[in-house]
């Protein structure tokens, strides 16, 4: 190769690499990029950072110049020694692939193994097995989580700790679509969880109609959370009307500033149909949520889902990063019912490996800090806070519950317990256990049964139980918030470790002392004086009996999302074909407000004069 075409093509991958993290951190413009200190700084000292990187966030201390150079030169001296005969060039390295004497992964021959072992065969040795190998993480210092421990308190029968059953009902399955992974696998999640009382989640790609139907035996394929992401991909008024929580994606954990990515041959005539797309181009959905600019947006579109499903839940998910604790804030006032923290780790059925590293925060942070704000603001009775990226095991989910959280997420893993070894071939389709794949001879392959979830959850739960009874904790609700029951590991040895300051994590905010550290009250119900209620009176013909009538009334614009209450009455009455042309017509004196005509359904029609 010519040395110029050799240089031709280290400008374009530098160049295509800097344009990719511009575009996560949402900047146009080179100008805007230089100085926006849009990082944060994880492990670094005090010192350092105020000298060479005055400004940037950094929230946990660490390791200063000594252990830098340390560590350059250690890398140094492996690159130019002498090296035995016979011994490879390069090491293996490991970032993404497990290696032998390369990288640590908590996902490793011996867990993953384990942990298929376990619920494959219902065996608790096995998952006993599984959770010490991934919660031994002392010397590994996989996580942040790894470098706690628990404040010893006067243990309590375990007969008397809340039982698996209801504690199961917490746990969540991570929002992986159907179409970055198979309908199969999707399927077997919605179906274990919906015999839990847990929850499953869509994700950003619809979700086909026929499961709204239980089967023969009882079971639903219905995904009870259904998420409403940035390109709104197959959101349809059926689609809302049969969730029981609906949940608003601003970003995502797996790859914050990229939103949604779904490559052109995992898009099959099916997930086209699904999606309201066309079969092999790319979806992509921008990173914010493409009509929210500000806590005043979203808090309109909290309102139209709750218009278009009067008595859902509304969640919204953010990312882990400094500040989140503030949008937590403005999520709760918005009149959200939960708020979701996503850690940076993990990934998803369509995640390039590019997108996977150096993005985000752990949920750790995020999660302490969010509790810490909506304390502080009196917000935290009046909403739920869920945790997800990379749960493991119960000492994972009691952690967090200390941190502040009250559901859990469980992606990863729950795809581990249908066969996934993480070979990393998601964002091909070339998943050979049929889990990310639309290839309908991989799908065949598929081997997943909705037991092997159930049994995960109850193990987790059941592991949770045993450290709720050390800590002295009867019930779970009793166990959230309280954090002062935290401490980090006094002696680490690994020199990376030293400096390690986790104070902003175990900080208790300084409010009343009755402060609630939990949802104790659900928001206010906003839609007792909706208009759509007077319009449903005067529409009763149409209603009930498809009759054709024409309405008019006055209108202003303080009146939102009109028709959105009207539309779902009419679907749970005459399903999602509506009524016929103009069987309902509407014509309003004045200015609408915001969300006009949300989410009709065929045969309404309304109009608005002057």
């Amino acid at each position: 190769m010519e040395p110029t075409a050799i240089a031709d093509n280290y400008i374009a991958a530098i160049k295509k690499g800097i344009l990719k993290t511009m575009s996560k951190m949402g900047i146009s413009t080179l100008r805007s990029y230089a100085g926006a200190q849009l990082f944060e700084a994880i492990g670094l000292e005090r010192p350092l950072i105020d000298k060479y990187f005055t400004g940037t966030s950094s929230r946990i201390g660490g390791i200063g110049l000594e252990q830098i150079a340390r560590e350059a030169i250690a890398r140094h001296r492996s690159a130019f020694d002498r090296r035995q005969p016979g011994t490879l060039d390069l090491e293996f390295g490991g970032e993404y692939h497990f290696r032998h004497n390369g990288e640590q992964h908590l996902w490793n021959p011996t867990t993953v193994s384990k942990l298929q072992q376990a619920v494959k065969y219902d065996d608790p040795d096995a998952y006993a097995d599984y959770a010490r190998a991934v919660n031994d993480q002392s010397e590994k210092l996989c996580t942040l989580r790894g470098l706690f421990e628990f404040v010893p308190a006067q243990p309590v029968d375990i007969e008397k700790v809340e039982p698996a059953r209801e504690i199961v009902k917490r746990f969540c399955t991570g929002a992986m679509s159907h179409g970055s992974i198979s309908k199969e696998a999707h399927e077997c999640m919605a179906i274990a969880m919906n015999r839990l009382g847990g929850a499953s989640n869509t994700g950003e790609g619809g979700e086909d109609p026929a499961r709204y139907t239980p089967l023969p035996n009882g079971d639903s394929k219905n995904s009870s959370i259904k998420q409403i992401a940035s390109a709104r991909f197959g959101v349809t008024l059926n689609y809302l009307a049969h969730a029981s929580e609906l949940q608003i994606k601003i970003a995502q954990g797996a790859k914050p500033g990229e939103g949604g990515q779904l490559p052109g041959h995992k898009v099959t005539e099916e997930i086209a149909r699904l999606r309201h797309s066309t079969p092999g181009v790319t979806l992509i959905s921008p990173p914010p949520h493409h009509d929210i600019y500000s806590i005043e947006d979203l808090a309109q579109l909290i309102y139209d889902l709750k218009c278009a499903n009067p008595g859902v839940k509304v969640s919204v998910k953010l990312v882990a990063e400094v500040g989140v604790g503030t949008i937590a804030a403005g999520v709760a006032k918005a009149n959200a019912d939960e708020v979701l923290i996503s850690g940076h780790d993990g990934g998803t059925g369509a995640s390039p490996l590019s997108s996977i590293k150096h993005t985000g925060c752990p949920w750790e942070l995020g999660l302490a800090e969010t509790q810490q704000v909506l304390v502080l603001n009196a917000l935290r009775s009046r909403i739920k806070v869920q945790a997800d990226g990379q749960m493991k095991t119960g000492r994972d989910i009691v952690i967090a519950a200390l941190l502040g959280a009250e559901r859990f997420g469980f992606g990863t893993a729950a795809l581990v317990c249908l066969g996934c070894t993480l070979l990393r071939k998601c964002h091909e389709g070339a998943c050979p256990f049929g889990i990310g794949t639309q290839d309908p001879e991989l799908r065949a392959r598929f081997a997943g049964k909705p037991e092997y979830i159930e049994r995960f959850m109850y193990f987790i739960a059941e592991e949770a139980r045993g450290l709720m009874a050390q800590l002295g904790f009867e019930k779970f609700d009793d166990m959230i918030g309280r954090v002062e029951r935290l401490g980090s590991k006094k002696a680490v040895e690994h020199f990376k470790a030293q400096g390690l300051d986790m104070t902003a994590i175990f900080h208790q905010p300084d409010a009343a002392e009755d402060a609630a550290m939990r949802q104790t009250q659900t928001q206010p119900n906003k839609l007792d004086d909706h208009i759509d209620r007077q319009i449903m009176e005067k529409a009763a013909p149409a209603l009930e009996n498809a009759e054709r009538t024409v309405i008019e009334m006055p209108i202003r614009n303080t009146n939102r999302t009109v028709g959105a209450i009207l539309s779902n009455r009419i679907l749970q009455k005459h399903g999602p074909n509506g009524l016929g042309d103009d069987t309902l017509q509407i014509v309003f004196t004045g200015s609408a407000g915001q969300s006009f005509g949300a989410f009709l359904p065929p045969g309404v029609t309304l109009r608005t004069c002057k």
